[in-house]
């Protein structure tokens, strides 16, 4: 039986995006150097109805599961709908998006005192202040481990699709300046990573606020010049409209630029891509797929999409749907339509739940034979992966694979890879 005296740690429970998951690692720091004890966090999302769900039932099961802990919920449903959570008999405090990233607000007399609701003003964020994930977060049982490290570089975003609410909860598009990117990922490679990954909510959109507007190529290319011994870099969601040339040439030319990207592509017809207010047609992405794959035959593609958005007929699904084989893209993520108050599209004609759902099930079918396709074609290719704590190791092209007797985690070794089994690759350590 546990010591009722025992000291209990501060808790991160994290809800959505990877941006979110680094966040909490951020967080978890800042809780620990304040010494923080009996305090429970939850980092809530907002991209659909259901997220903000699962956010309010989090705040009630970690009540519920630790009744002498104070709760503080933060994370974009919170900023965007900070009454919402205040008002629930559950939770202690709210805290802003921009709050949670600052130490000083994690000190006790700051952190709980004061006003219940510690929100400001998300638009009125200028910077994005960096902030490195040191080995000592882990212990917090987040996203970061010795293996891949998502670093924040970019925040928020100025574009406005009908039928995002994010950029309410994360303001405008702000960058890190390169210069204290590349520092802090020599940090995490010292720490002894194998990979990082950097991301934001924009990503592509990084360097158009800062002096003489730098590409996200520029930092790119930066990074693995001056990070020689970083064995790979990859990037988070990109959007297929801001590609430069910069970023096109490390992509498809350097070897650790890992050979994968994952698009924040939403649709494959171009009258719904236009009714979302994106700023590429299908022959776009079509067309960038296609270059990158002629440059670059091994690459791989993720993308997100979403099914059943307002006023979309069954030959404007069709189109979506053979996009995913078109293109190739083993790495899906779909979202069933959720309208989200306050955005254009939730004005929009709507397409019927049911349908909703059946075009969100045919969509992941369709994304899973194009996955199980391409792991299959690989059998009898060796290639190195970085093992992952789960026992897992990831390929470059984002492939997992099992093995029997996984090295540790963190490990790099060569695996033959022999067939597919359960959504991923098998296969024999070489």
């Amino acid at each position: 039986m546990s010591d009722p005296t025992e000291i209990k740690r501060p808790k991160i429970i994290t809800l959505g995006c990877r941006l979110n998951a680094y966040e909490s690692d951020v967080m978890a720091g800042h809780a620990r150097d304040a010494g923080l004890e009996n305090a429970v966090f939850i980092n809530t999302c907002a991209v659909t109805n259901e997220a903000v769900r699962q956010s309010r039932q989090a705040a009630r099961k970690a009540k519920r599961e630790n009744p002498e802990a104070k709760i503080i919920v933060t994370g974009c449903a919170a900023q965007i709908n900070p009454d919402e959570f205040a008002n629930m008999p559950e939770v202690d405090w709210v805290m802003g998006n921009e709050e949670k990233m600052h130490a000083a607000n994690f000190e006790p007399d700051v952190l709980f005192g004061g006003a219940k609701i510690k929100v400001n003003d998300i638009m009125a964020v200028r910077e994005t202040a960096p902030q490195l994930i040191s080995g000592g977060n882990r212990a917090s049982g987040n996203s970061q481990n010795r293996t891949r490290a998502f670093l924040q570089v970019q925040n928020g975003c100025d574009h406005r699709c009908t039928f995002c609410i994010i950029p309410y909860g994360r303001g405008g598009a702000r960058s890190v300046p390169a210069g204290e990117v590349v520092a802090h990922v020599k940090s995490l490679v010292d720490q002894g990573y194998g990979e990082v990954v950097l991301t934001g909510v924009d990503l592509s959109s990084w360097g158009q606020d800062l002096p003489g507007t730098p590409p996200l190529g520029d930092l790119v290319r930066r990074v693995l010049k001056l990070v020689p011994d970083l064995p790979r870099l990859r990037l988070s969601s990109i959007d297929p409209a801001e590609i430069d040339e910069a970023l096109f040439e490390a992509l498809t030319t350097h070897p650790r630029m890992t050979p994968y990207l994952h698009l924040s592509l939403q649709a494959g017809d171009d009258m719904i891509l236009k009714r979302m207010k994106r700023r590429h047609s299908r022959d776009d992405a079509l067309a960038l797929c296609a270059r990158i794959k002629a440059a670059r035959p091994e690459f791989t593609f993720g993308a997100d999409m979403i099914a059943g958005f307002p006023t979309e007929d069954d030959a404007m699904f069709e189109n979506s749907k053979a996009i995913i084989t078109e293109i190739g893209i083993p790495w899906l993520h779909v979202f069933p339509y959720s309208a989200r108050e306050g955005t254009p599209a939730a004005k929009m004609p709507p397409v019927k739940g049911d349908i909703i759902k059946a075009r969100a099930r045919a969509l992941r079918q369709a994304g899973d034979q194009v996955k199980q396709t391409h792991i299959e074609s690989r059998a009898g290719q060796t290639d190195l992966a970085l093992f992952e704590e789960t026992g897992l190791g990831r390929l470059a092209d984002f492939t997992l694979v099992s093995v029997d007797s996984p090295p540790p985690a963190g490990s790099f070794a060569k695996v033959t890879l022999t067939g597919y089994e359960s959504g991923n690759a098998i296969g024999r350590l070489t």
